[in-house]
């Protein structure tokens, strides 16, 4: 059990830095808390939504909507710098995501999912 919550706070803060990263090149709108909120429910909804082992397709897209509403409810902005913000974050998670994969062997999203030997 306590590697298992090691790997969910892990995601959690890899997931909340992207989420930072992103709001931090272009608005800096976000309060610290902001990105740690989004990065919890993201991450605690995917690894909910495994754990009720639902079909692989709503694994991955459910926690999408909650993390791009909860960035345009912390923003305040317009729809284009939302928008910008939510493809610079998703390009931060993925480097984080292929840097965490490749040295840890770690899943940054749904901590549960193990990485195959081959990926």
């Amino acid at each position: 059990m306590l590697p298992y919550i090691i790997s969910l706070l892990t995601a959690i803060l890899l997931t909340s830095f992207a989420y930072f990263l992103g709001d931090f090149f272009l608005e800096q709108a976000l309060a610290i808390w902001h990105p740690l909120f989004i990065g919890a429910s993201v991450v605690v909804l995917g690894a909910v939504v495994e754990k009720l082992r639902s079909p692989m397709w709503l694994i991955i897209v459910t926690p999408f909507p909650v993390g791009m509403t909860l960035l345009f409810l912390f923003l305040r902005s317009t729809w284009p710098v939302w928008l910008l913000t939510y493809v610079l974050t998703l390009a931060f998670y993925i480097i984080i995501h292929m840097i965490a994969s490749s040295l840890f062997r770690f899943h940054s999203l749904i901590p549960a999912w193990k990485l195959s030997k081959t990926a």
